[in-house]
């Protein structure tokens, strides 16, 4: 049974630079377990919390058709209510039916060793607080929206669901292997930041992507960003930027091609990184067409 953490190992996690504290309470009064798991709280929801959610929805539905990939639009009513904030345990009725997976609440970013065997254990952790009004259109951390949103609906694909569960697995090793932060690159530029080829065009998958509505004419539309065909080396050589819209997007053809490629052991992978020098964020290496 998990039990309550100490204050000393339930700690805040920080990605990238940033000049503020994390958010969130990492400490409930003793709530958070070792996990980093928590109970949702939805009592706590304000009437404004739950109109901001209502708004964002509504705004970021409307982005959807002709963007966002066949996947994500069949599975996104599955989310439930549109004009709250939903209960964890609704959603997790229907998620566990549909994939065997389910959502858990988190007080903010967790360290990577908690996040990777959460997901190896098919549990999705969700910020479970909102942005405030004045940060409608922009939020550093991720919170109930973007986790909720962007990316709970791809979890009710069985083939999408099973390769979030390998690269959790596959992440426990990593963090073994001191790799974790190579992998993390491949998280950025599938589940976050993914782009997948449909028979009617190129389509969003990944959550960073359908949770903006900015983003995501960005990503599909625009003829700025380069976009390259999903391959292990490149892309987990890679590096983002998490402040600004992306310059580098990663095609796949399908979620079964997704799947396949993180089957082998990634070992041999890690040490040809190791020697091989990192690729700034939007740069195109010699011979690279920039449009896959």
């Amino acid at each position: 049974m998990d039990t309550p953490a100490a204050a000393a190992v339930v700690t805040p996690a920080v990605y990238g630079a940033s000049d503020r504290p994390p958010r969130g309470d990492y400490s409930r009064g003793g709530a958070v377990l070792a996990d980093y798991t928590c109970p949702q709280d939805w009592a706590s929801y304000t009437p404004a919390d739950h109109e901001t959610y209502k708004r964002l929805y509504e705004r970021q539905a409307a982005q959807l058709p002709g963007l966002a990939c066949d996947a994500f639009i069949k599975a996104l009513p599955l989310l439930g209510v549109k004009d709250r904030i939903p209960r964890f345990e609704e959603i997790n009725e229907r998620l566990r039916r549909a994939t065997g997976w389910e959502i858990v609440a988190v007080p903010g970013l967790i360290p990577e060793l908690p996040f990777f065997t959460l997901l190896a254990n098919r549990k999705f952790p969700v910020t479970d607080w909102i942005r405030k009004p004045e940060e409608f259109n922009y939020i550093v951390e991720p919170d109930v929206f973007h986790d909720l949103f962007g990316h709970v609906p791809m979890l009710f694909d069985p083939v999408f669901a099973d390769y979030v569960q390998r690269y959790g697995q596959g992440g426990i090793k990593a963090h073994e292997l001191g790799a974790g932060e190579k992998l993390a690159r491949l998280y950025w530029y599938t589940v976050e930041f993914g782009l997948i080829r449909q028979p009617d065009g190129l389509r969003a998958y990944g959550a960073g992507i359908l949770s903006s509505v900015g983003e995501l004419q960005h990503a599909v539309r625009s003829g700025e960003p380069h976009r390259l065909p999903l391959d292990l080396l490149r892309t987990m050589r890679t590096r983002y930027k998490i402040d600004t819209y992306q310059s580098n997007y990663f095609v796949i053809e399908s979620f079964a091609q997704l799947f396949d490629l993180t089957a082998p052991d990634f070992t041999p992978l890690y040490q040809a990184l190791d020697a091989l020098p990192d690729i700034p964020a939007g740069v195109l290496l010699p011979g690279e067409p920039g449009q896959a």
